[in-house]
């Protein structure tokens, strides 16, 4: 039950949005991305199979056999996925670097990918908290949603938005490493399909209502005369992953 109300209150805080922004008495930004109902179909699926999938008898047996296939009790691992859950994000402050520049500037795509960071962790630690889904190597009862893979779809949407108006291709590429991520914490006994797809799910969906809310949270940064500058890097320490930013105004 906790898990359906976490996926409420993701898309009630989206319509929530997208209700303000049609009243015409906040910032227009021709660089924002405008809500969009039909932008909600996928990611909803995605999240919508994984929490049902996983209490579903048959759903159940096909994620048993899906993960049997992929890992078939194989002994050598590739933690690569470590890396690869960030990739994308790492990707989109790299092509600025060189010269490639993207739709936002530093500052409001860090605040973009802040917020989203926050609503895939929260997420995240809420379900695996209120689920708790043994992992497919017994490791541990946080096996539902993956997190690596809403990070990896994260990022993957992140670098498709920023990207897509100079080559639809940075985005597909960020979506083939983000899917591989996926691959990867299944390939490593870490997650079942279900955790992978909703994980997925959550994270495209996270990044799109970091767009869409953009133009209001933006205005708790604007300084005047004030400039932003900061990094960001993925860090993980054995046991858990996220971002770590330093910012200074």
């Amino acid at each position: 039950m906790n898990s359906f109300r976490v996926l409420l209150f993701l898309i009630l805080a989206t319509l929530s949005v997208a209700a303000q922004t049609k009243k015409g008495d906040t910032i227009q930004d021709k660089k924002e991305l405008k809500f969009d109902y039909k932008a909600l179909i996928i990611p909803t699926l995605l999240i919508s199979y994984g929490i049902i999938g996983k209490d579903h008898e048959d759903l159940l047996d096909f994620d048993t056999s899906f993960n049997y296939g992929v890992n078939n009790n194989h002994l050598r691992k590739f933690p690569i996925d470590e890396a690869t859950q960030s990739l994308a994000i790492a990707s989109v402050y790299g092509l600025n670097l060189i010269g490639i520049k993207g739709k936002n500037n530093f500052k409001d795509r860090t605040i973009i990918i802040a917020t989203a960071g926050i609503l895939v962790g929260a997420t995240s630690l809420a379900l695996k908290r209120s689920i708790d889904r043994q992992r497919p190597n017994g490791s541990g009862l946080s096996s539902f949603p993956s997190g690596h893979t809403a990070t990896a779809f994260m990022g993957a949407e992140f670098l498709y938005q920023e990207y897509k108006d100079v080559s639809i291709w940075y985005g597909i590429s960020g979506y083939a490493v983000a899917a591989g991520t996926g691959y990867l914490r299944m390939y490593n006994r870490k997650h079942w399909l279900t955790d992978v797809v909703a994980g997925a799910g959550i994270g495209i969906l996270s990044t799109k209502i970091a767009y869409w809310t953009h133009p209001f949270l933006k205005q708790l940064f604007i300084k005047k005369e004030k400039s932003l500058s900061g990094s960001i890097a993925p860090y993980y320490n054995g046991e858990q992953y996220g971002l770590g930013m330093l910012m200074s105004f």
